[in-house]
């Protein structure tokens, strides 16, 4: 009888082992699976990706600035792969796009309202004669008093789209790790004008930038969406 239970308890230690040894198989095959499944996923998305090495990339990119909306009417300007100052496509609504420029580390490109194309078509005039950033504001700020800069009605907007990074998605409208910004030119506000602090309470909340100046305007920074 003795025999009998031990000879019991040994096929069932068996029976146990092998249902252990089964079950850490299937469980591992799946592990594999699932992880070729991620890598797949993840080389497809970096497929996905395409450099942006020419002018159709470059206005493609700078259209991402613009509200989705807006883009198939937005006029695009800057420096072609060639490293000319062109317009790139022509427009017509209110968006001027200024393209990401091909000679310069990361990306970088804005859409802004129309009305603000003499304040900043001044700016990279004096940019291309070599003033400094202090130079550029001060003059700017000058002719601005005395009415020979327009800047536009208070209120237009600068949408800008930036990263560290120098590749997109054509499909999805995405450059790599980029995020968004955004500016509400506002001439001469201050904080006591709009009840906006000038600091950011938080990363994302807004604040008043330059207040008292010309160049006054309130700053968004949206957080940065995370994409798996």
């Amino acid at each position: 009888m003795k025999n009998i239970i031990t000879a019991f308890v040994f096929t069932a230690i068996l029976v146990s082992c092998n249902s252990r040894d089964k079950t850490k198989n299937s469980n591992q095959k799946a592990t594999e699976s699932e992880t070729e499944i991620i890598v797949s996923e993840s080389k497809e998305i970096q497929e996905q990706f395409k450099a942006i090495d020419s002018d159709e990339a470059l206005i493609a990119t700078a259209l991402m600035a613009a509200p989705k909306e807006s883009r198939k009417g937005s006029k695009v300007i800057g420096y072609n792969m060639a490293g000319e100052f062109v317009t790139l496509k022509e427009g017509n609504n209110e968006f001027i796009c200024l393209a990401d420029n091909p000679n310069q580390d990361g990306f970088n490109t804005a859409c802004y309202h129309k009305d603000l194309e003499a304040f900043m078509a001044r700016g990279r005039e004096l940019r291309s004669d070599g003033k400094t950033s202090k130079e550029i504001f001060d003059i700017r700020e000058e002719e601005v008093k005395t009415g020979k800069l327009v800047m536009g009605k208070s209120g237009s907007t600068l949408h800008i789209y930036y990263g560290s990074e120098t590749e997109y998605n054509p499909e999805t409208s995405i450059v790599a790790g980029a995020q968004y910004r955004y500016v509400v030119y506002m001439p001469w506000a201050t904080s006591q004008t709009t009840g906006l602090p000038e600091v950011p309470l938080a990363s994302n909340h807004p604040w008043i930038m330059n207040p008292g100046t010309h160049k006054a305007h309130i700053m968004f920074t949206p957080l940065k969406e995370v994409r798996e």
